[in-house]
């Protein structure tokens, strides 16, 4: 577990939350593929910005959640 219980809870109960946590490792997973690279090609390039910027938006949505849940606003 983590240190961060609202995150814990929402990995446990909170099916969006744990769609996007499973999307970002995916994202980390292809992006650490990428940088061990020496060379990438134009499509690789492409796809690692693609990637950055996808990984980006899960992380800005899975805090907003964690966010509203720390103000009360929604349950997990």
């Amino acid at each position: 577990m983590s240190q961060d219980p609202v995150r814990d809870d929402l990995l446990r109960h909170n099916e969006e939350y744990r769609r996007l946590d499973e999307q970002h490792h995916e994202y980390e997973t292809r992006l650490n593929t990428l940088t061990q690279k020496a060379v990438l090609t134009d499509e690789e390039q492409v796809e690692e910005i693609t990637i950055k910027k996808k990984k980006l938006q899960v992380k800005d949505r899975m805090q907003a959640i964690a966010r509203q849940v720390r103000e009360g606003a929604v349950h997990p």
